[in-house]
This record gives C-alpha cells, sequence and structure tokens, in this order.
C-alpha cells in the first residue's frame, strides 16, 4: 500500500514537473514577440536546466526557440547555429516529430534567405517525416510553406496547388487557426493575378475562421487585405471602412507596425479620392507610426545583441569550466592510483618483512612506484602549464569578442547616423530638428565611456602592466592617445580604428601624427612597430 502511494505520488510530481516547464516554455514564445531579450534569458535558464537534468527534450525546445527569436530579430547565422544544434539534441532523444518541426523552421529560415533550393531541401525531409508518422497537421504546414516557395517563383499552379492540397489537411485535422492562414494565403496569390473577386472571398473565409479562433492579430492583416483589394476596384469609401477598422484593432492591441500599414492604406485611399487633406493627414500618421517601429526595433536590437553576447560570452565560459571538470576527474583518477599504488607497496614491504624473502623484488617495486609517481607529478605539471595558457587564450578570446562587439555597435550607430543625415535633407524643416538631436545622441554614443572602461579591464588583463609602463615614460599622453596605441597594439587596421573611435579615417590619420610627434617618432619608422615593442 505505502510502495503504490509514493509511485503515484512520484507520477504526479513529475507530471507537475513537465506542466511547469511547459508553461515556462509558453511564457517564453509569448514574451519573445514583445521583450525577446528576456525571453532569451529566460530560455537561457530553462536550458541549463534542461542540460543539468539530461532533459534532451526540452534542451531541444529550448534551442529551437532561441533560434526562432534569432531568426525574428535578423540574426540568422546565430539561428541557424541554434536549429542545427536543435536538430542532433531531438535526434539523440529520438524524437522524430520535433526533428520535422525543426526542419521546417530551417527551411522558413532559408526561404527569407532567398536560398529556395536549399528551403525546399529541408521542406522535404520534414514532410517526408510528418507522412510516416501519419501527422496531418505537420504535414498541411510543410505544404503551405512549399506553396510559398512557388508562389515566390510565381509558379501560381503549383503554388494552388500545395496550398490547397495543406488547405485539405488542416480541415481534415479541425485545425482552423491553420486554414485561416490557408486561405490568407490563397487570397495573396489571386490578389497578385488581379483575380480581386477570388481574393476578396479567400480573404473573408479566412477572417471569419480567425474571429471564431479570437485571434486579433491575424484578423487586422486580413481585414488590411480586404481593404487593399477594395481599393484596387475603386470601392473607395468600403475601403475606407475597412482600414479605419483594422487601424482601431491594432491600435487597442499597441500593434505600432499594423498601424503605420493600415493608416498608409488610408492615405492611399483618400489621395484616389482627392480628399488631399486627409490623404496628408493619415500619411503623417504612417510615417509617424513608422518612425516608433523603427525606434523600438532599435532598443530592442541593442538589449537583444547585449543579452546575446552575454550568452556567448557565459557558453564560453561553461565549456571552460567543463573542460576544469575533466582536467579534475582525471587529476582525481591519478591520485587514486597513485594511492592504490601506495597502498600496494606498504602491503608488500610489510609482506617482506614477515617472510624476509625477496628484497631485491620489493626494492625493485618500490623504485616501480617512485618512477610513477614522479612522471605522474611531471604530468601535472604539465597540466598546470596548459591550464595557464588555455587562460591566457581565453582573456584574449574575450577580449577580441569585446573589441569585436564594441565594432559592431559603432558600426550599426553609424549606419543609423548616415540613414538619419539623409532624412535630414530631404524632410521638412520642422522634422529637421528631432532627427538631428537623434543624430547627436548617435554621437554622444560612439565614445560611451563604461564600454572603454570594460575594454581597458579586458586589455590589460591580456596585455598586464601595459598602460603603466606607458605612463612611466614621462610621456604627456591623453587618455585618447592611450586608446589610439592600444588599438594599434591589438593589430587593428585603420578602418576598425576609427569606427571603434567613432571619427573619420582622415580625423584617425591626424590622430596617428600627432601621436607620433608626442612619441618622438622618426618620420620613416613605422608607428605600428614601435607600439608593438613597448
Amino acid at each position: 500500500m505505502h510502495r503504490l502511494t509514493y509511485i503515484f505520488v512520484l507520477i504526479i510530481g513529475l507530471s507537475l514537473r513537465a506542466y511547469g516547464q511547459d508553461m515556462d516554455l509558453q511564457k517564453a514564445a509569448s514574451l519573445s514577440q514583445t521583450r525577446p531579450d528576456s525571453a532569451l534569458l529566460l530560455l537561457r535558464k530553462l536550458y541549463i536546466k534542461a542540460q543539468e537534468k539530461a532533459n534532451k527534450p526540452i534542451e531541444g525546445q529550448c534551442l529551437q526557440q532561441m533560434g526562432t527569436i534569432c531568426y525574428n530579430q535578423g540574426h540568422y547565422s546565430q539561428a541557424l547555429d541554434f536549429y542545427l544544434h536543435a536538430d542532433k539534441v531531438f535526434t539523440q532523444a529520438g524524437k522524430p516529430l520535433s526533428v520535422a518541426a525543426n526542419m521546417g523552421d530551417i527551411g522558413i529560415l532559408y526561404y527569407y534567405n532567398k536560398q529556395l533550393d536549399r528551403a525546399r531541401s529541408f521542406y522535404n525531409k520534414a514532410l517526408s517525416i510528418y507522412r510516416q508518422y501519419h501527422n496531418v497537421k505537420g504535414e498541411a504546414k510543410i505544404l503551405g510553406n512549399i506553396g510559398h516557395l512557388y508562389e515566390k517563383q510565381h509558379r501560381y499552379d503549383s503554388a494552388f496547388y500545395y496550398q490547397r492540397k495543406a488547405l485539405e489537411g488542416y480541415q481534415r485535422a479541425n485545425f482552423k487557426q491553420g486554414a485561416a492562414k490557408i486561405y490568407e494565403n490563397l487570397g495573396s496569390i489571386y490578389e497578385d493575378l488581379a483575380r480581386y473577386d477570388s481574393a476578396y472571398v479567400n480573404f473573408n473565409r479566412s477572417l471569419q475562421l480567425y474571429r471564431e479562433q479570437n485571434d486579433q492579430t491575424g484578423s487586422i492583416e486580413v481585414i488590411n487585405n480586404l481593404g487593399d483589394i477594395l481599393r484596387k476596384t475603386g470601392k473607395y469609401k468600403e475601403s475606407i471602412v475597412q482600414s479605419r477598422r483594422a487601424l482601431q484593432l491594432a491600435t487597442s492591441l499597441g500593434n505600432v507596425y499594423q498601424q503605420a500599414s493600415s493608416a498608409k492604406d488610408l492615405g492611399k485611399a483618400f489621395e484616389l479620392m482627392e480628399q488631399m487633406d486627409s490623404a496628408y493627414h493619415y500619411a503623417e500618421l504612417s510615417r509617424k507610426y513608422s518612425l516608433d517601429v523603427y525606434s523600438k526595433d532599435g532598443v530592442k536590437q541593442t538589449a537583444f545583441l547585449q543579452v546575446l553576447y552575454d550568452f556567448n560570452k557565459k557558453s564560453d565560459e561553461i565549456d571552460r569550466l567543463n573542460n576544469i571538470r575533466k582536467v579534475n576527474r582525471i587529476i582525481a583518477i591519478a591520485v587514486t592510483i597513485v594511492a592504490v599504488l601506495l597502498v600496494i607497496l606498504l602491503m608488500v614491504l610489510f609482506s617482506r618483512q614477515r617472510l624476509k624473502l625477496r628484497d631485491q623484488q620489493a626494492i625493485a617495486r618500490q623504485n616501480a612506484a617512485e618512477h610513477e609517481v614522479m612522471r605522474l607529478e611531471l604530468k601535472n605539471q604539465h597540466l598546470e602549464e596548459a591550464a595557464l595558457k588555455q587562460q591566457l587564450e581565453l582573456r584574449s578570446k574575450e577580449l577580441s569578442n569585446h573589441t569585436l562587439s564594441l565594432i559592431k555597435n559603432n558600426q550599426f550607430l553609424e549606419q543609423l547616423r548616415a540613414s538619419l543625415q539623409a532624412m535630414v535633407k530631404d524632410e521638412r524643416r520642422d522634422q529637421k530638428k528631432q532627427m538631428q538631436q537623434l543624430i547627436t545622441q548617435i554621437n554622444e554614443n560612439f565614445s560611451h565611456e563604461q564600454h572603454w572602461r570594460e575594454f581597458t579591464l579586458a586589455f590589460e588583463q591580456v596585455h598586464q602592466q601595459f598602460f603603466e609602463s606607458l605612463r612611466n615614460r614621462g610621456l604627456e599622453l591623453t587618455p585618447a592617445d592611450m586608446r589610439l596605441i592600444a588599438l594599434i597594439k591589438m593589430n587593428l587596421d585603420s578602418a576598425d580604428i576609427a569606427t571603434l573611435l567613432g571619427i573619420s579615417t582622415d580625423s584617425l590619420r591626424v590622430s596617428r601624427y600627432r601621436l607620433r610627434k608626442k612619441l618622438n617618432i622618426s618620420q620613416g619608422d613605422s608607428l605600428s612597430l614601435f607600439v608593438q615593442t613597448l
């Protein structure tokens, strides 16, 4: 009786733990839409716990979701790394349907990178697995994705074929949300072919299914599409009604991207009706929403890049700790062997004293044991030297990663500054002041002191007492001079140095000339060679 009670409690505990993990994964998926950086942090914690408990399915799902977040943020290389790692974990765990779903995500990644052949290859693999296990819903999803491939290639007959096959699958599985998406896809194909009546019918069916599932986000886009069809067929007033409905729904959900799209469609409709005041109003409103989208995306990207950098850094640290554990296990085994050998040696000596026989053999064994101890001590010394070398390499890698992060950050700011400068030239005068303030803020971020303090700390760990030896020379060097010398010491090219310092290459040339004068370097001598010898 007690045993049955224990088994029952154990089953309940395992069920609650699995439920809690699923809830955490769902929370991360929901959070990824608004806070991708926070979602990535949550998934990393779940991933580490899954690794510690050897829970391969959860480990794979965490990797797959992290790949999807990176894909949605435009980091395709990192996303592909996560997806491929997830594929390996799912395969080891014996989860073929998870493998298929992950392959479908990889296919989508290649599709949006315009590598259609590779996308189709992964779609085919996923489709084969779904058919093998008679998973109708998964099969329908892949068929819809294949239909997208043909639509991209303007092969509309094949696109219709696969979209209708996908619709049949979703209807058999009674999955209305999937069917709604397929009707939306069919409407888009008909719209491309200028068959607006058919497009309108399919968009209406899609909207009806989305409403049945209370999917407001999906409904917004379909309502916008209905407005487009009405506008293209000259029904401007009906088009305005649909676009306003989409704008109101997007506003209630806080979906700024759809607000911008709806306002833009309203501006087009009013322009066609020659109501220029209203057209201008909604065009300006759309532009305002678009700027809000870019601003929020910029903030999200910065936070996400920092989390991604920390994630990679901590992953490297985990690998380093795992290597240390392996070394410690080897040392423990060696110590155990030595202890065993010593015990054997003592037993042999005790036996020799009692029997007073084979003295020469006992001495030989003792010499052999001492030789083994010396060999192990030498081996330990080599391991310590290897650990020190590994630590130095790790610090050099951290410095390189930190420098690369600074370069990427400044390159991003440089691109954004250039885009805003171009907008300043084109926009109306009352908008220029605000955009110029943004450019000023970007210029201030180029020389963020916190980044330089972190860089200086990492640099001094690799090149110890470098700055101190410079100061001891009695040279009157400014902090800017010290930064320039440190970057030259790292063998960075002029373009990367200019990006890190937030200056142009011409300004960098002037800074190098002034530095040569302070260091008393002759005209024919190389500044870089001089710095490398410090």
